[in-house]
């Protein structure tokens, strides 16, 4: 059920009142009893997501994605070190490491 804001015409006064969607809305102002009651139009109430973001592989175990990779012929997944060798093989000709190459 949610929350709706009303605003008093006749007095001011401003209060929220939870009822069902299904209720007609108020006429008349608790405290003044004046029928100049009228309700407000909110911005309603959302989903907030925070963080970096969800995705569906998130939670995914270790076994699984280990069973993934095996599944897909890569075995261990990448960790990105033998793209780093090749980059600095195709630089200098180095065929080591790139930090032994640069001391």
């Amino acid at each position: 059920m949610p929350t709706y804001d009303y605003v008093c015409d006749g007095c001011g006064h401003a209060f929220e009142l939870f009822q069902s969607m299904t209720d007609k809305a108020k006429k008349t102002c608790p405290e003044c009893k004046k029928p100049k009651l009228r309700r407000l139009i909110g911005t309603g109430g959302a989903i907030v997501f925070k963080g970096s973001g969800f995705y569906k592989t998130d939670y995914r175990s270790e076994s699984y994605k280990k069973g993934a990779a095996a599944e897909s012929g890569g075995g261990k997944p990448d960790s990105g070190g033998s793209k780093k060798s090749d980059a600095g093989g195709a630089k200098g000709g180095s065929s080591g490491s790139g930090s032994a190459a640069k001391d």
